[in-house]
């Protein structure tokens, strides 16, 4: 086991590992692996894919595998309290993503950005350039290409000199990749998936305001800018994880009693 994991501090819930960290904890035990030279797979959890994880075994497994989990999802925050597992906050990947990014400029860390159209990959690259430094670009990519593929593209980001990776793919594509191709770029101190993060950098697509997210509606923000992409993602998957919740919490009285 990793120097820095020797903690049991996780809950267990709905078949799915979570680290109970706070947003500032999971900053200080990455900062503390790239300066060990050693590797955390990141992932996070949200309502989605949580449910995805129930019937994708290799999701799942790719997901449970990884060094570090947060939840994503205010949701799943929720759930943990009904559950009685309650965790100490929501850890959002773009969050996490913004605070590395300033983080990297300040210690001098190299950054692959991998995913995402390659106009939109680009403008993220050129924004963070022109913000911070072009000193914290290790290289970019963008987010199409075949199974055949994956491992020279690997390769690339393991000798492209990056200390952290963000993959801004789809789920559960960005997991799988980084679960089949986490040995090729162990020279990379912090592999983890952003998800759509990408578009929301480049402007693509507007995120949530403030209130919203502390409320646990970015989701239904999400949902108005695309209702037609997004109704079957949203609608029918919160409404299999509120299903689930209440299955395990009613598996749990049961239990007890």
């Amino acid at each position: 086991m990793k120097k820095i994991y020797k903690t049991t501090d996780q809950i267990h819930i709905l078949n799915t590992k979570i680290h109970n960290l706070s947003f500032q904890e999971t900053l200080d035990k990455i900062e503390m692996a790239i300066r060990d030279n050693e590797q955390i797979h990141h992932v996070v959890v949200n309502a989605g894919k949580i449910v995805a994880m129930r019937t994708d075994l290799e999701l799942q497994k790719s997901v449970n595998s990884s060094d570090l989990i947060n939840a994503d999802g205010q949701s799943v925050v929720w759930a943990s309290r009904f559950l009685g597992k309650p965790l100490k906050e929501r850890v959002a990947g773009i969050d996490l993503m913004e605070h590395l990014i300033k983080l990297s400029h300040i210690k001098k860390y190299k950054i692959f950005f991998l995913g995402a159209k390659e106009e939109v990959v680009k403008s993220v690259v050129d924004r963070y350039s022109e913000e911070y430094s072009p000193d914290i670009i290790a290289g970019y990519r963008n987010g199409y290409f075949t199974l055949m593929e994956e491992s020279k593209i690997a390769e690339r980001i393991s000798n492209s000199g990056a200390n952290i990776l963000l993959v801004a793919i789809s789920s559960p594509t960005k997991e799988l990749f980084l679960y089949r191709n986490k040995g090729i770029l162990h020279r990379v101190n912090f592999i983890m998936g952003v998800g759509g993060s990408f578009d929301v950098v480049s402007g693509r697509v507007k995120r949530a305001p403030v209130w919203m997210q502390n409320a646990g509606l970015e989701w239904f923000y999400r949902f108005l800018q695309e209702p037609k992409r997004m109704w079957k993602r949203y609608l029918v998957g919160n409404t299999k994880f509120i299903l689930m919740v209440l299955n395990e919490r009613l598996r749990f009285k049961e239990g007890v009693n």
